[in-house]
């Protein structure tokens, strides 16, 4: 009877800090088209798979039987979904596997891998993208035990640290200045320019607080409608920039490309077309979208995430404090889940073992089964012939391993501190 090869888990994918907007752009799938690229990844020879999709990240999560092999079929299907050369994928994508991995997906559940550290959207995507692939029938016991791992290291980070806080105090913050500036919200209008994670959340708690018009404009328009739906949001075409900028009272711009989305003369051209009304605009992008040539116009009050920080007066050192205490309840259920790992690993052994010792047990029955002291010794010499012989011949082929055997022997005996008694088999009993 062969062997089941043992699985490795596999991620493969780009995120924020290993790839560009463009390839992130290209690579990014509607929800809709997610069955349809799971199917392939099936047809792929994967039967356990999950593809998780967001602002930030496309990965693929995976178990495999040879992570090399896996890994690069797998960035030859994201190269063909983006429309690039296996060479650009692979300068701008990772592959990490077995504890690389788990690592990984601990952290990006927890939202400690997020362009905003402890943003919430994640673990829900996380959790859809599970949702998703188990329709198709594409997750099992391994992937399903890494992700309930990881959901339970997500929840430890919410409730026992204050990350979870941090964006919510953004957010918090956000809305004060904008009182603040424009008084009642709703009377003013909020325009979302791209679609960072950060900047989908500012915009949902303006959306929650009241605020009277919310649009989105993104450079793909079917991106920009499922975040409109979802915002319950007006749709402006990107191509309408200027004249939605100028319509603006607040302006969350979360592109993120590394080119600027709003230089200083295209803010100064919307506010000369709103008579200088005031404009407040939030920075939410890594790296950031608004010129700071900005700040200095008259009518703008441009804020980044640091600047809502100081308002919220949540200092840096307790933001790092509550990362490291974060990645610390990582660690430990990371060590927690492999050593529940490794314990189940021996279970086929274990399995085998007391099959075979009752098969012996029910033979001596059969032979003995009338008279209890000879059956009795009868088992306990069947059961201990074959360690004895296997014992014998390792020291014979080997005689350097008979220490090796030995300990072995009487670590799962419990022999410690048993040794020899005398003689050896020849010393009579008293």
């Amino acid at each position: 009877m062969a062997v089941p090869q043992e699985r490795s888990f596999l991620v493969v994918g780009v995120n924020h800090r290993s790839a560009g907007m463009e390839l992130r752009e290209a690579l990014f799938i509607e929800e809709e088209r997610v069955p349809e690229r799971l199917s392939e990844l099936r047809d792929s020879g994967l039967d356990e798979v999950l593809l998780l999709s967001t602002c930030d990240r496309i990965e693929v999560l995976a178990a495999v039987e040879d992570s090399a092999d896996a890994a690069l079929r797998l960035r030859r299907l994201l190269a063909q979904w983006a429309g690039v050369s296996h060479d650009d994928l692979i300068g701008q994508s990772y592959a990490l596997s077995d504890d690389d991995a788990l690592r990984h997906l601990f952290a990006v559940a927890a939202s400690l891998d997020s362009q905003v550290i402890g943003e919430p959207q994640v673990l829900g995507q996380v959790k859809e993208a599970h949702r998703l692939a188990a329709a198709l029938g594409l997750t099992g016991p391994f992937l399903g035990r890494r992700l309930e791992a990881a959901y339970k290291a997500a929840k430890r980070v919410r409730n026992e640290t204050s990350l979870a806080q941090q964006p919510v105090t953004l957010a918090a913050s956000a809305l004060r200045v904008a009182r603040d500036l424009h008084g009642d919200l709703g009377r003013s209008s909020l325009l979302l320019l791209g679609l960072g994670e950060m900047g989908e959340l500012l915009a949902g708690e303006f959306r929650a607080a009241g605020v009277g018009e919310l649009t989105v404009s993104h450079r793909s328009e079917r991106r920009a409608e499922a975040v409109a739906r979802r915002l319950r949001a007006h749709l402006r075409a990107w191509e309408e920039q200027e004249e939605a900028l100028a319509q603006a009272d607040v302006v969350v711009s979360a592109l993120g490309s590394g080119r600027l989305l709003l230089p200083a003369s295209r803010v100064e051209q919307a506010l000369r077309r709103r008579r200088r009304r005031p404009i407040f605009l939030i920075d939410a992008a890594v790296p950031g979208d608004i010129e700071p040539a900005v700040e200095s116009l008259d009518g703008a009050f441009v804020y980044s995430l640091d600047d809502l920080e100081r308002v919220a007066a949540a200092g840096r050192r307790s933001r790092e404090g509550a990362s490291m205490r974060a990645w610390r309840i990582l660690g430990e259920e990371l060590d927690d889940f492999r050593r529940i790992s490794r314990g189940r690993e021996t279970a086929p052994l274990l399995s085998d073992l007391r099959a075979h010792a009752e098969r012996i047990r029910q033979e001596v029955l059969a032979e003995k089964g009338d008279d209890a002291e000879a059956a009795t010794r009868l088992l306990l010499a069947r059961l201990l012939h074959e360690p004895s012989e296997a014992l014998r011949e390792a020291a014979s082929e080997d005689p350097g391993n008979r220490p090796l055997f030995e300990r072995l022997l009487r670590r799962l005996f419990r022999l410690e501190g048993e040794g020899p008694r005398g003689g050896g088999e020849g010393e009579k009993r008293r």
